[in-house]
Parts: structure tokens; sequence; C-alpha cells
């Protein structure tokens, strides 16, 4: 049987996935936090998204599908068969996510349960690398959220957030911390 180099290529994103996770949950990417992260909510969505993304890559549209239906079914999210992650993508708990298939995401890429990150208008969201979304966040349109930026539990997103910045509320906006010049 001869492996194709995507093969190995979806391999090692799911190694790193998982990696992140256990670093994420038990603070340690060793064999047993990975092992453990295997077995924790989310961690067969995270599989199915992977499977799915390896397949559209090998132009294996029936594959890619059937990936993307069992991820609905079994992973408990919805994630849009063009969606493209880097490595190290978490979904700490996969409950209730939706994600269009147009989203791109950078390395690092942590998302809680019942998150949203949707088109308008046929233009979607753009997540830099170590970016957190927050349980129940909603993220929609054409908007950028910057590198290592982290999104609230339920806010809405709906204009840029900037790199290393924390943002809340409805629609969101950058937590200022009492003190600061910001």
């Amino acid at each position: 049987m001869a492996y194709s180099p995507l093969m190995f290529e979806t391999l090692r994103l799911l190694r790193s996935d998982f990696r992140a996770k256990a670093r994420w949950l038990y603070e340690s990417d060793g064999l047993g936090a990975q092992l453990k992260a295997l077995a924790t909510d989310g961690s067969a969505a995270m599989t199915l998204y992977r499977l799915m993304q390896g397949a559209r890559r090998a132009e294996l549209p029936a594959l890619e599908m059937l990936f993307n239906k069992l991820n609905a079914t079994f992973g408990g999210c919805i994630i849009g068969r063009g969606a493209e992650f880097g490595p190290g993508f978490v979904l700490i708990h996969a409950q209730g996510v939706v994600i269009n298939g147009s989203v791109r995401g950078g390395a690092d890429v942590k998302i809680e349960h019942q998150v949203t990150i949707g088109a308008e208008r046929r233009a979607s969201p753009v997540l830099g690398d170590g970016v957190f979304v927050g349980a129940g966040a909603k993220i929609l349109g054409p908007v950028t959220v910057g590198a290592h930026a982290r999104v609230g539990a339920n806010a809405v997103v709906v204009h840029d957030v900037p790199a290393e910045t924390t943002v809340v509320g409805v629609p969101a906006k950058p937590v200022v911390r009492s003190g600061s010049s910001g």
C-alpha cells in the first residue's frame, strides 16, 4: 500500500492538534496527556474535521462529505467543508460549534462550545494565530481577529479585533483594565 504525502500531512496536523489540546487541558504535551486529551469532549470533532480537510486536499469529495456529515452527527458541530485552520486547532468543547466553510484560521486557534464563526453576504472571518474564542461567542462577516486576541464568552464580533486584544460584549469592544493608559 502506497502512503500519500497528504495522509502524512493529515496525521501531522492531528498530532499537532492533540498536543495543543493536551497543553491547554493538562499543561503538558507528553504522550499521557495527549492520550487523555484524545478521550475528551471535542476530540472526535477535531479528528473528523482533519479527515474532512485531508479528503478535500486529496480531491475525494464523497469522503469529504461523509466526514462532514459524521462530524455534524457524532461530533456535535458543523464545520463547513472549505474551512481551513492551521496546526494546533483545538475544539475545547465541540457541542453547538458552527463554522462557515470559507473561514480561515491560523495556528493554535482554540474554540469553546456554542461558538458561531459565520459569513455575512458571502464574506467570512479570518482568525490569526493563537486566537481564543470563548463559549457562545459569535464572529460574523468580513472581520479579522488579530493574532493572540481573545473573544470573551457570548461576545458578538462584527468589527476587526486588533492583535493581542480581549473583546467582550454585544457588540464586542476591547476590555480596558482599570489603571491602564488605554
